[in-house]
């Protein structure tokens, strides 16, 4: 398995950007007859935490899921880091050049280096 980053151009300062998560959401309720105490917190999927660069990226995130699905899979690394996950070398090539295809610079991908992340 092979992991890669992904880098979206950022509508605002127009550099590369990468969404991480800094801190997980807490959920809470609230109740109309009485206080509940309960809070859950995690963290976003890759997905999700994608989805959330809608209107601070130059690209719409969910045609960028979409292509990423053909080739591998969006995950969230160590509860911060967004990667996408493939099971060959040739596999990122191929996504790399479909993103380029689809996006032209406003979307690239780096591929990490084994000892740069946990298996």
């Amino acid at each position: 398995m092979i992991r890669a980053k992904l880098w979206l151009r950022c509508a605002v300062v127009h550099d590369p950007v990468t969404p991480l998560v800094v801190q997980p959401a807490v959920i809470g309720w609230e109740a109309k007859q009485r206080q509940v105490d309960l809070t859950i917190e995690r963290t976003f999927n890759g997905e999700e935490l994608l989805s959330r660069m809608k209107g601070w990226v130059t690209v719409e995130p969910s045609k960028v899921i979409e292509v990423i699905k053909e080739f591998g899979i969006l995950k969230v690394l160590d509860d911060k880091e967004l990667v996408i996950e493939m099971e060959e070398p040739q596999t990122f090539n191929n996504l790399q050049k479909a993103l380029n295809d689809a996006f032209g610079t406003e979307v690239d991908i780096e591929l990490i280096q084994k000892h740069s992340y946990r298996q």
